[in-house]
């Protein structure tokens, strides 16, 4: 098992990504995790950590897209930069599996431009795991796809429920469109062709219909389909939600108590810990020719480490394969939308 690890992408680059890829290679002998960026800067990190480099590789570029660049321009501007990199070892083969905490849109992009997809894929969509009161359910897009259509929205519900059975454990995944109500009809176009594309496929007895953004975290349904500029304010949303109400609790709930106060901070800690970023080992781009995760920009080792586990265990379970073999036994013509005739 062979992962490219952007070590250059994210906040605190490269300290933390160097430390949680020593940190992956020491819990899992099968896997050699090749560090992708500046060769010195790398190297210090290793010897900072005392590595002895076993299974770890260095592949030097003497670029990097920043947070604050243009992903677009930042890719042409800067042609030997780590992320590009990372597609290039994929297209290549070279790899099994890309993992970065470095830009969203500029992995986004370099995946697009190797138009490596896999077969009948139309766009891939980011897939990202979100808690709900009956365990976790996978929403997507959460930010590839701003602008899709009708037959994206479809083969990300296709590719969620296949992520959801195998990975979230679901015998049965049911599928809901993020809407503005759950009636028949809402919404714009793009959402009502979307629905008529799942109550006419062979999936509408797992199409639960439209959900509303409420919904989401009661688990009402294991996959969540939308766009990708909904489902980005859906996820950046959620984060701010949670800490707002934490913070909420420590100061309003836990500081008012006189008796039993450490048992509180640790309880809320714990549960913090449950439902931490970190656990959840970032965010799969589905529907890529190979793996590849995208992970919090303020990822440290331990979600890097988390992150590289992640990788490893989807081409393992052969998500792909399944992805293939799944939009292959579609009937031609099954993803384009009814033409209305009204």
């Amino acid at each position: 098992m062979r992962v490219a690890l952007d070590a250059m992408g994210g906040d605190h680059a490269p300290g933390p990504i160097v430390a949680g890829a020593v940190q992956a290679v020491s819990a899992q002998p099968d896997m050699t995790v090749a560090l992708v960026g500046d060769e010195p800067r790398i190297a210090a990190e290793l010897a900072r950590l005392g590595s002895n480099r076993e299974r770890l590789e260095i592949v030097h570029c003497s670029q990097t897209v920043d947070m604050g660049d243009s992903p677009v321009e930042a890719l042409r501007r800067k042609p030997d930069n780590s992320i590009s990199r990372l597609w290039q070892l994929l297209a290549d083969k070279s790899v099994d599996a890309i993992v970065s905490a470095g830009s969203t849109g500029a992995m986004v992009a370099a995946g697009l431009r190797t138009r490596k997809f896999l077969p009948r894929v139309k766009r891939p969509g980011i897939a990202a795991a979100m808690p709900t009161a009956k365990g976790p359910c996978v929403i997507l897009d959460v930010g590839a796809n701003i602008s899709p259509r009708p037959q994206h929205l479809f083969q990300y519900g296709v590719m969620g429920s296949i992520f959801a059975r195998k990975i979230l454990k679901r015998d049965h995944p049911t599928i809901g469109l993020m809407n503005v109500g759950e009636e028949q009809g809402k919404g714009h176009d793009l959402a009502q062709e979307t629905f008529d594309l799942f109550q006419n496929s062979r999936w509408k007895d797992s199409f639960k219909g439209n959900v509303e953004g409420r919904d989401l975290h009661r688990g009402v349904v294991d996959v969540v389909v939308t766009d990708g500029f909904t489902g980005n304010v859906i996820l950046k949303l959620s984060e701010g939600v949670l800490e707002f109400v934490v913070g909420l609790i420590k100061q309003d709930v836990i500081g008012a108590l006189t008796t039993e106060r450490e048992r509180a901070g640790a309880a809320l800690k714990a549960l913090l810990g449950k439902y931490h970023y970190s656990n959840f080992g970032g965010a799969p781009l589905l529907g890529i020719d190979g793996i590849c995760l995208i992970c919090h920009g303020s990822s440290d080792e331990r979600a890097i480490a988390s992150a590289l586990r992640t990788a490893a265990q989807y081409v393992s379970t052969r998500l792909n394969e399944m992805i293939v073999a799944e939009l292959d036994s579609l009937p031609a013509g099954s993803e384009e939308a009814p033409v209305n005739s009204a």
